[in-house]
C-alpha cells in the first residue's frame, strides 16, 4: 500500500466530504441490515441484492443521486469484505462508522487509473465529481487499479493505492540477527545495536498532559471542547508519524543487512487487552483499583513501540526470511551456558548466576532468538549458543 499526502482545494475537499459522508451512510445501512437477523426471519441481503436496492434509492433521494455511484457501492462491497472476514474468524465485527472518525471512500475500475504526475515533486488523480485533485509524490507511483481516499482526525487528507512492493532481496552474506522487543528498549539485535522508537519530547507530552486536563473541564459539545480534542488529536498523529517512520527505516535496513530475521512469536494483540477486573480479598464486592491502570501503562508502551508493526513490515519487505521464535524464557537464560533462573535478570541488567555472565538483559534475550532456541516449560538446559556480536553499541533514534 503507497500512500501519498493528498492536497485539495477548500471546494475540493467540501466534495471530498460529501463522499466521506455517502459511503458512510451507506456502510451504517449495512451494518443496520446485518443487525436485524433473526433466526426465523431469514438471511439478510447480501452485496448483490444491496446493490439493487442502492439503485433504487439513488432514484428516490436527489442527495443520494448526485454522489457516486462507485464511491456508494464499494462501501457495499468493503462491507461484504468486512462481514466475510468477521465470520472466518480474523477480524472484528464490523460496527458503525462517525463522522470526523472513519471518514473515506474507495474508487476501483478505469477510474482508479487517471493519475497524472505532473511534475517531480506533485502529481494528480482525478477524482470522480471533484475533480483533479493534487497530491505530493514522495515515492515513485505505482501502477494499481484502485486507491482509497482517507482524513484522518487531524484534518489530513491521504491517497493510497493498493499496490503490493516486492520484498527487499537477500544480501546472501549468510547473516543471522535476533531482535527482542521491549518496552524500555524498543529493538534489540544480536548484534549488539539497541534501537529506540522516537515519540514525543518531553515539552509535548508535557502539553498532551495539559490538554487533557483543559479536556476534562471542558463542557461537552462546547465550541472549546472541540478545539482541544483537535490539539490532542495532532499530538497524538506527531507520535503515530514518527512511529511509523522508524518502523519503515528499521525494517527496510533489516531486510536488507541479514538473510534471516530472526523475532518473538508474541501476541500483541492478546497482550495489549484490557484486563478483567480483579476482586479486592480484603474489601468483598470491590475491585483492586491500580490493576488496570497498571497493565493500562504497559498497553500505551507496547503499542508505542510498534511491535506489531515492525514485524508485519519485515514479513513484507523479507518475505520468506522472518522466523517466529518461541519466547519462552530467553529473557532468563544465559546466552553464554544456557543455564535458565529467574534470577538471572533483574530489570534491563543480566547476570547469570552459574557462569558470572553479565550483559543487557534484552541483548541477551535477542542472541538466545538469533541461535533460534527456547528452553521449554520443563526449563530444560539448553546447549551453549554461540551467536557473533559486533562490540560496540549503536543507538538509533
Amino acid at each position: 500500500m503507497s500512500r501519498f499526502r493528498l492536497v485539495p482545494t477548500s471546494a475540493q475537499e467540501s466534495a471530498l466530504l460529501e463522499h466521506c459522508g455517502h459511503a458512510r451512510y451507506v456502510w451504517n445501512l449495512a451494518v443496520e441490515q446485518w443487525g436485524m437477523w433473526r433466526r426465523d426471519n431469514g438471511p439478510t441481503p447480501g452485496f448483490v441484492e444491496q446493490c439493487r436496492q442502492l439503485t433504487k434509492a439513488r432514484a428516490v433521494f436527489d442527495w443520494l443521486r448526485i454522489g457516486s455511484q462507485t464511491v456508494q457501492q464499494q462501501a457495499l462491497r468493503d462491507f461484504d469484505q468486512a462481514r466475510r472476514n468477521f465470520l472466518a474468524g480474523s477480524h472484528g465485527r464490523p460496527s458503525w462508522r462517525k463522522a470526523g472518525k472513519h471518514d473515506g471512500f474507495r474508487i476501483v475500475g478505469p477510474q482508479a487509473g487517471r493519475v497524472e504526475q505532473v511534475s517531480g515533486k506533485w502529481a494528480r488523480v482525478l477524482v470522480p465529481k471533484v475533480g483533479w485533485v493534487r497530491f505530493r509524490v514522495s515515492r515513485a507511483l505505482p501502477a494499481a487499479r484502485s486507491y482509497r481516499i482517507t482524513r484522518d482526525r487531524v484534518g489530513r487528507w491521504h491517497i493510497a493505492f493498493a499496490a503490493v512492493s516486492d520484498p527487499i532481496p537477500a544480501p546472501g552474506n549468510g547473516a543471522v540477527v535476533g531482535v527482542d522487543r521491549g518496552v524500555a528498549v524498543s529493538a534489540a539485535l544480536s548484534t549488539g545495536e539497541l534501537l529506540n522508537c522516537p515519540g514525543l519530547s518531553e515539552s509535548e507530552r508535557r502539553r498532551l498532559v495539559q490538554l487533557q486536563r483543559r479536556l476534562a473541564r471542558a463542557e461537552r459539545g462546547s465550541n472549546r471542547r472541540q478545539r482541544i480534542k483537535a490539539a490532542i488529536a495532532k499530538l497524538h498523529a506527531r507520535a503515530a508519524a514518527r512511529r511509523k517512520d522508524w518502523v519503515e527505516k528499521t525494517s527496510t535496513d533489516l531486510a536488507r543487512r541479514f538473510d534471516l530475521i530472526r523475532v518473538e512469536d508474541l501476541r500483541v494483540t492478546n497482550m495489549t487487552r484490557r484486563p478483567k477486573p480483579k476482586p479486592d480479598p480484603a474489601k468483598p464486592g470491590s475491585y483492586l483499583p491500580n490493576r488496570r491502570r497498571a497493565k493500562g501503562g504497559l498497553n500505551r508502551g507496547i503499542l508505542s513501540n510498534g511491535w506489531g508493526l515492525l514485524v508485519q513490515r519485515l514479513e513484507h519487505k523479507a518475505a520468506g526470511r522472518v522466523q517466529r521464535i518461541n519466547p519462552a524464557y530467553t529473557s532468563q537464560t544465559c546466552s553464554r551456558c544456557g543455564h535458565c533462573a529467574p534470577g538471572n535478570r533483574e530489570n534491563q541488567a543480566f547476570r547469570c548466576q552459574s557462569c558470572g555472565h553479565s550483559d543487557h538483559a534484552d541483548l541477551n534475550a535477542a542472541i538466545n532468538i538469533a541461535a533460534g532456541r527456547a528452553v521449554s516449560a520443563r526449563r530444560d538446559m539448553p546447549a551453549p549458543m554461540s551467536v557473533k556480536r559486533e562490540p560496540q553499541l549503536t543507538t538509533s533514534a
